[in-house]
């Protein structure tokens, strides 16, 4: 990878009526690649530029060669086949890209396509990726960010802190209207930087086959608090902006109304199937005081959680501190926690804890996590320098207004069925949240490797220890350098890290030759970054052609059943590195039913990691995976300064 590079980053398979959770999930982490310019940093002596894609001019998305993808295809499945069954998917391939086969007509059919688009694959990734998913966007799509630890004494230190938080977003927010945030590079390669425009005022809308982004502009946020839903507005009758304190007097006059009474928990069924959701969203729709409530929170800037203690500072392990602030951003804890304080259809949710959980969740389906990650370290920044004292406050603020909903039986018993089903799947993510603090980034880069393509290969050994299998393993690359870029898949398990795995764990291998193995992993990981990061990876291509042939009604190639697709593509290890400066990370749930999840934050000197699994699959254990993946990084450590001593 290029040290001017930078990268953003279910049980379906690609056949049938639904998307695998592999191209959904997968397409909507933002992965990072080192080096990092400072997310504060993106702050600090900004100039006025236009982020819309017509003023940057940035080229179109390009449609790969269909001999180079089939190549590349036929290297990557490899690792997952016997000889028999890696030569029946070479003949599959070889048919459908014979000249006057199928793929060469489908290839055609989608360059048509591309000239005519700016992106050929936007709009086809946004609705298989994202509005036609019908899980919910609960562990199976939205990540949640975990904040450094705060220790609030007392409820006014919480509001305050919130205070604060929104007054930070606010100003992230005028930075994104105002065109200052500065166009991010990639070596002398401007990327895309709409995205920006689509985190604040955003929501998903559940919708019967296919939900819907509405984009709005408001100058309120929505407060939750015990399950109470709230119109907050952060600028008063004199269209002046309220200040820290009287911010925090709203807040205060939000728990007075919504701690002597109970009631509906609508918000949990954000949580729900979508299909559940689209249905109870349309009983509640029927009702005009519902319908306002509904719009109301469809066209606020953000969510703000104000939840119940959760038990932070109960134990003195980090780690379990970690682990128990991740469920929190992720899924909210359960129905008796906080999972039921949430709207989890908009774009960001704030979470502030009673006891000093902080940080956010995110719906995925606008915006990679650059917009997000660059938000964080900017209000922990405003936060830590009390940068709120500025004065600006408003003659005449507004009450807090509690949105009402009249709920019938039909839809009180789907809040029991959505509050049934999140507690299941609470019940059922085992999270494992740690700080690897034996090394950083800074040793990595001392030994001339690449952080994020050796972090990668440290996955790819601590799975092969476990499992002693090839595990297909996704990492997500941004193709922001294309006008509407979103990302293409890193297939991180190759040939190389097999090897790699299996020469690391043969006692009998001498140092040498265990080294030259990782060397020889971690460049073939690098070459398929860059590849990715041009447009030219696998998984899109063969997305599109699938999709183009569903569009023009021909058949699905038989490609797209064979063995070697659907073990390639089923993706048992799902990671994205989500890089900040400060001690915070990303967390959230696996993409299959037998994988691993394991996002991650490399520091200087320590690595922040999030990783999960599902307890109902007996195949897999966080817990072993996590001590495989810390020994890795360990082997792979000594191997690198037995090295070093034995030069000098």
């Amino acid at each position: 990878m290029s040290n001017n590079s930078k990268v953003q980053k279910s049980n379906h398979n690609l056949e049938g009526h639904n998307m695998i959770r592999t191209i959904k999930q997968c397409g909507s982490r933002g992965l990072f690649l080192e080096p990092y310019v400072s997310s504060f940093q993106l702050f600090c002596n900004y100039t006025s530029v236009k982020t819309n894609v017509n003023v940057q001019d940035l080229p179109k998305l390009p449609v790969p060669k269909l001999e180079d993808t089939l190549t590349k295809y036929l290297r990557t499945v490899r690792p997952f086949l016997n000889a028999e069954e890696f030569a029946t998917t070479a003949n599959l391939v070889k048919e459908f890209g014979a000249k006057g086969g199928v793929g060469v007509k489908l290839q055609d059919l989608l360059e048509k396509r591309a000239q005519k688009q700016l992106n050929w694959l936007e709009e086809w990734w946004l609705k298989t990726a994202y509005l036609e998913y019908r899980d919910p966007v609960v562990v199976f799509s939205s990540p949640g960010l975990v904040f450094p630890f705060r220790k609030f004494n007392n409820q006014e230190e919480q509001l305050r802190y919130a205070s604060k938080t929104l007054l930070a977003a606010l100003e992230y927010k005028a930075l994104i209207d105002g065109d200052k945030i500065p166009v991010e590079m990639m070596g002398k390669n401007p990327l895309d930087m709409a995205q920006y425009k689509k985190i604040f005022g955003t929501c998903r809308i559940p919708g019967e086959k296919q939900d819907k982004l509405s984009f709005n502009d408001s100058k309120y946020v929505t407060v939750c608090h015990k399950n109470h839903i709230f119109h907050v507005d952060l600028w008063g009758n004199d269209n002046k902006r309220l200040s820290e304190d009287q911010i925090v007097e709203v807040l205060k006059k939000v728990i007075e109304l919504s701690t002597s009474s109970c009631v509906d928990a609508i918000g949990v069924l954000t949580s729900d199937n979508r299909n559940n959701w689209a249905k109870a969203y349309e009983i509640l729709s029927k009702d005009k005081v519902n319908k306002v409530s509904l719009l109301d929170v469809e066209k606020s800037l953000m969510v703000l959680c104000l939840d119940a203690p959760c038990g932070l500072w109960g134990d003195a392990d980090k780690g379990a501190r970690q682990t128990l602030a991740a469920g929190q951003t992720i899924h909210g804890g359960g129905s008796a926690s906080n999972a039921c304080n949430r709207w989890f259809d908009k774009t960001v949710q704030f979470i502030v804890g009673a006891d000093g959980v902080t940080g956010l969740t995110y719906e995925h389906s606008p915006a990679e996590g650059q917009p997000i990650a660059v938000l964080t370290d900017f209000i922990i920044n405003y936060v830590d320098k009390n940068r709120s004292t500025d004065g600006i406050s408003s003659a005449s603020p507004k009450e807090p207004i509690k949105l009402t909903f009249n709920v019938n039986p039909e839809v009180s018993n789907m809040i029991k069925t959505a509050k049934n089903n999140i507690d299941r799947l609470v019940a059922d993510l085992e999270l494992n949240c740690f700080t690897f603090d034996k090394y950083g980034k800074n040793f990595i880069k001392s030994q001339k490797l690449s952080p994020d393509s050796f972090l990668q290969m440290a996955m790819q050994y601590a799975f092969y220890r476990v499992h002693q299998t090839p595990g297909a393993h996704y990492e997500s690359a941004a193709t922001r350098m294309y006008a509407g870029g979103r990302t293409e898949t890193i297939r991180s398990c190759s040939l190389e890290s097999v090897e790699f795995a299996k020469t690391m764990l043969d006692a009998r291998n001498s140092p040498k030759l265990k080294l030259e193995s990782m060397h020889k992993a971690i460049k073939a990981h690098k070459d398929y970054t860059v590849q990715a990061l041009q447009g030219l990876g696998v998984d899109r291509h063969l997305l599109g052609l699938k999709l183009t042939a569903v569009e023009n009604g021909i058949e699905v190639p038989k490609l797209y059943f064979d063995e070697g697709y659907r073990r390639s593509a089923h993706m048992r290890i799902s990671t994205s590195q989500v890089a900040c400066k400060c001690d915070g990370f990303m967390c959230y749930g696996p993409l299959v039913s037998d994988g691993y999840a394991t996002c991650y934050n490399p520091r200087d000197n320590d690595v922040n990691f999030a990783t999960s699994a599902f307890k109902s699959n007996p195949v897999t254990s966080i817990k072993t995976y996590r001590k495989a993946l810390e020994q890795s990084l360990q082997d792979m450590h000594d191997l690198l300064v037995q090295n070093t001593k034995s030069k000098l």
